[in-house]
């Protein structure tokens, strides 16, 4: 028998499971969110937020590292990763404690436990069932008219090896490991192992990064994937590009890492190795197949209203294999329950999603490159304007990069902009939003942006559509 009556049950608590449960609840719907470790998801304790903290606390020891430039001199200077470590936690916490805060104001229980699908259902009031195993045992069963599956991602892991957590690790492992190894191999030059490779060779680990694919951060501009190398470079990070990672052996120090690139066979010795080479679903365990949901590789196929093949059901996040991203998780979770409660509401473009990489510089980009724009036979003009001649990157002596924006010539539509440089994070939201509004580079440019500020390369690069870029 069902205890509990819900108009929608959310399955998962991450940044697109709870914000789902937020706008629902906003909605007049009653909601409860079932979660089986801790509210926020990978994002909040073991992600986005604590590797951000550390990244900060990697940029302040590279900023006292340049005492010479800035005209000051530390003798006797320690960093301590532990503490560092410590406040990331913090950070993390703080949030975590925020968002159940979130949670009691909009009403919404939360269920500490985990969630499965008990059969199928058309949808009608009560006919779906959540049996959830509760964390402090025994069971419930929720009754619902509609489910949101928001269960998230873990790690991918390399075939033939299986991370133990002390040598070889996760990024969830490693995002709590409060003794800095020596040295590290890391396995992926995505976002994440591209990170993890600032924040420990910042504190004085022997950092070299494998990646199987010709350059590092693959999925990004071939111009920007050039500029992150080549400060790496200059970081003492090793970077081995179009390197396969064959192997690994314990040893009595660490780990033995066997590779195979264009010079054959290579062995690097580490304390650690991390593997970071993408995120495979949590689809698994959820009682999709009895339920009737169909599943395609592990991911959960969706419409563009989230819903699955299933009336109901609905999924959104990392296990529908759109974009692994928080933010895209959060917009589809809205979406999703627009759609349950009759609202009106926005289909989402995925090529319009901001992509960010948070190292030193800084990478941010959205919709196609120059190559992806050929393929699709698109006649577009790029307007590029490096940092190099923006008056507030040499103020803060960060000067390395450029924005590139992509437009179509016949429309002016934006097709894409790819950003390397300090705080590009923070600059990409107003090309998103001209993206997402239809606006032209003509219109950008026109924009009156402050002086002297990072934004104005964004008007620059505008200009630079047209050719008349003022300060190229």
């Amino acid at each position: 028998m069902s205890d509990e009556r819900y108009d929608v049950t959310v399955i998962g608590g991450g940044p697109g499971g709870y914000v789902a449960a937020i706008r629902a609840a906003q909605l007049g719907l009653k909601v409860a969110l079932v979660e089986k470790e801790n509210l926020g998801g990978v994002c909040l304790n073991w992600g986005c937020v604590p590797t951000k903290s550390l990244l900060r606390n990697a940029e302040v020891i590279s900023l006292l590292g340049r005492g010479k430039d800035f005209g000051f001199r530390l003798e006797g200077f320690q960093a301590d990763y532990g503490v560092a470590v410590d406040r990331s936690r913090q950070v993390s916490e703080r949030l975590v404690k925020g968002v159940s805060v979130l949670m009691r104001e909009n009403g919404i229980e939360v269920v500490e436990g985990t969630g499965t699908l008990q059969g199928g259902g058309s949808g009608g009031a009560g006919t779906l069932q959540v049996a959830v195993a509760l964390k402090a045992g025994g069971g419930r069963t929720l009754a619902t008219r509609n489910v949101i599956l928001a269960t998230g991602g873990r790690a991918r892991s390399v075939p033939g090896i299986v991370p133990d957590g002390e040598r070889v690790l996760t990024y969830r492992e490693a995002i709590v490991l409060r003794d800095l190894p020596s040295s590290a191999v890391i396995v992926g030059a995505g976002p994440i192992g591209m990170e993890f490779a600032q924040v420990w060779q910042s504190y004085g680990c022997q950092v070299t990064v494998v990646e199987m694919l010709p350059r590092a951060l693959p999925l990004e501009d071939e111009e920007v994937s050039a500029v992150v190398a080549r400060n790496f470079k200059r970081q003492k990070i090793k970077l081995l590009t179009d390197t396969r990672l064959e192997g690994l052996e314990m040893t009595d120090g660490g780990v033995r890492v066997r590779v195979t690139n264009k010079k054959g066979e290579q062995i690097l010795e580490a304390e650690r190795v991390l593997v970071a080479i993408g995120i495979q679903p949590n689809s698994d365990n959820l009682g999709l197949d009895a339920a009737g949901v169909r599943v395609e590789r592990g991911f959960v196929p969706v419409d563009d209203e989230m819903r699955t093949n299933v009336p109901g059901v609905y999924a959104i996040g990392d296990v529908t294999g759109k974009l692994a991203l928080a933010h895209v998780a959060s917009a589809q979770g809205i979406v999703a329950a627009e759609c349950i409660a009759g609202a009106e509401t926005r289909r989402l473009d995925y090529e319009a999603m901001p992509r960010c990489t948070y190292c030193q510089p800084q990478v941010a980009s959205f919709g196609l490159s120059e190559a992806q724009a050929a393929e699709r036979g698109h006649t577009f003009k790029v307007g590029k304007f490096f940092f190099l001649a923006n008056g507030k990157a040499l103020a803060l002596d960060d000067r390395d990069g450029f924005v590139k924006i992509l437009a179509e010539v016949n429309s002016g539509e934006i097709l894409g902009a790819h950003m390397v440089g300090p705080e590009v994070t923070e600059l990409l939201p107003e090309l998103v939003l001209a993206r997402t509004w239809e606006l032209t580079p003509e219109e950008i440019a026109r924009a009156v942006h402050a002086h002297p500020t990072l934004s104005e390369a964004l008007m620059e690069a505008a200009h630079g559509v047209f050719g008349k870029a003022i300060h190229a």
